[in-house]
Parts: C-alpha cells; sequence; structure tokens
C-alpha cells in the first residue's frame, strides 16, 4: 500500500507551497466567546495536532479557516495572501478538507465520489475530463484503494470510507489538509493504519492539520501538538515539549502519566491513568 504512495509525490512536493499563518484568530456566537487571540503557523511537511476537550473551538478554528466563518478578528495568511482575499476556489486549490467520518446517504461509488474532488479544475457546466479522471485515479492508487474503485461507498468499511475521503482531498491537489477527527468511531486496526497514512502524506510534503480526541495520535504520529482550553492556546510545540502530565490534567480534568514504551524501530507513548477503578 505505501508503495503506491509514493507514485506521483515528486510532482506535488515541487509545488510552491507558502506557509500557513493563524494570527490572532478570535471568534464568537453572539456574546459567547469560542476562539481568543489563536496563533500558530503550518508548514509544508508538517503534522500539527489539534488537542482539546468538546467546545474548545477546533472545529470553529477549521470553520475560519476554510471561509465558512467569515466574523472572526485576525487573520489567516497563506504566504503574503489574507485567506479573506481568496474565492472560493482559490481556497480550494491550496486547502483541503476532510469531515469525519459519516454514513454516506448517496450510493456513489468511490470512484465517482473522489472525482468531486476535482471539481475546481473544471467549469460548473462541464464534466470531468481526462484529466480529472486520472487525477482521481492517482488519489485513488496512493491510498492503496484501487480495488474499491467500483464499489459503492455505503458497501466498505468505516476505514476504507476515510481513505476514499482523504483520497478526495488528494485529488483536490491542495497543499493543506484540515482534518476533523478522522479517525473517530474507526476501530483499532483502521485508526493505526489511517494515522499511518496521514503521517506518509505529510512526509511527502502535505502541510497537515488535525483534530483529535486521542492524544497518544498527537504523541505519536504528529510532530507538532495545538492544545486548546476555552478557546485560547494553552500548549503549543512539539510532541516532547507541549504535552505532559500537567497539560493533559489542565485540558481534560483527569491525571494521567505518560509511559514510552521502547521498541526496535523508536519509543512509542501511552497514556496511562493514575487510578482505575
Amino acid at each position: 500500500m505505501m508503495e503506491h504512495m509514493m507514485e506521483h509525490v515528486m510532482g506535488h512536493m515541487m509545488k510552491h507551497q507558502e506557509i500557513l499563518s493563524v494570527r490572532e484568530v478570535s471568534f464568537g456566537y453572539r456574546n459567547h466567546p469560542v476562539l481568543q487571540k489563536v496563533s500558530f503557523t503550518l508548514a509544508p511537511k508538517d503534522f500539527l495536532c489539534l488537542l482539546g476537550p468538546n467546545g474548545v473551538g477546533k472545529s470553529t478554528l477549521f470553520r475560519c479557516i476554510l471561509g465558512i466563518n467569515t466574523g472572526y478578528s485576525g487573520n489567516i495568511f497563506l504566504g503574503n495572501k489574507n485567506l479573506r482575499t481568496l474565492s472560493t476556489r482559490e481556497l480550494a486549490e491550496k486547502i483541503a478538507y476532510i469531515p469525519q467520518y459519516s454514513t454516506p446517504v448517496f450510493g456513489y461509488t468511490v470512484f465517482e465520489m473522489v472525482l468531486m474532488g476535482t471539481a475546481g479544475s473544471h467549469s460548473l457546466f462541464s464534466s470531468p475530463g481526462k484529466a480529472q479522471k486520472e487525477a482521481a485515479h492517482r488519489a485513488i492508487e496512493r491510498m492503496g484503494i484501487s480495488h474499491l474503485s467500483d464499489r459503492s461507498i455505503a458497501e466498505i468499511s468505516g476505514g476504507e470510507r476515510q481513505l476514499a475521503l482523504i483520497a478526495r482531498a488528494l485529488a483536490q491537489d491542495a497543499d493543506y489538509l484540515l482534518m476533523d477527527e478522522p479517525t473517530a468511531n474507526l476501530d483499532y486496526g483502521n485508526q493505526i493504519r489511517v494515522m499511518q497514512m496521514i503521517s506518509s502524506l505529510a512526509q511527502q510534503g502535505y502541510g497537515i492539520l488535525l483534530s483529535t480526541h486521542n492524544p497518544e495520535h498527537a504523541l505519536n504520529y504528529a510532530n507538532r501538538i495545538l492544545v486548546l482550553k476555552d478557546g485560547k492556546v494553552l500548549s503549543e510545540g512539539s510532541p516532547q515539549t507541549a504535552v505532559d502530565r500537567q497539560v493533559l490534567n489542565e485540558a481534560y480534568g483527569v491525571n494521567v502519566r505518560i509511559h514510552s514504551i521502547e521498541q526496535s524501530d523508536g519509543s512509542y507513548l501511552v497514556c496511562v491513568p493514575d487510578q482505575i477503578q
């Protein structure tokens, strides 16, 4: 599967990628603040995980970056371009969104759904052409799910469906991938497979911003972690510096210890509660 992903990679890595810069972004509904002066940067090859309990603003932050929530204060830049000045199509050329796992309503095939990711590269009234179909096939191949191309989205497993959603984003040919809890509702094996695939995409040159409720995913796969609490940045940095016992206690209200398990190919970090009753 990983061999498939290396094909056509160099073409993507050679694209000019500007740094995504979120600068003191605040957003609220009526008089209820959700985000309060959140700042961070995301560069090519970055794998930045967002941690924090429900309601701290992770999804709101995504909607600000994607141009859905427009009433925020502060600024979001891509290189020297303010995202407020970009059209929907221009934004789609730079940033792709991968939603949470969901039960499909329509019986599209995997290929048809991935092909939808190319919609921005042809006019509204035209059908996808050869280039778009080739892009869809390449994305499906890179995810290692070519054997599922003609299967209905409704008939494949949750993990396979998540890989298809990522393939749709790759077909969009954006530089940055925003992922909202991509492993939610997946079984343990599929969680690992999806996280390994996402980590490989970052190594290939994509900038990835991913929200998760699993600190172990952030600690073991990301190269940077941003912890939000009450709409503010509680901690930010490398997995070694951004997350410790105190940060997890403050963010989630539980006492846990982080243990390192040594393996032949490196160490794996696990979070263990102080008391299991």
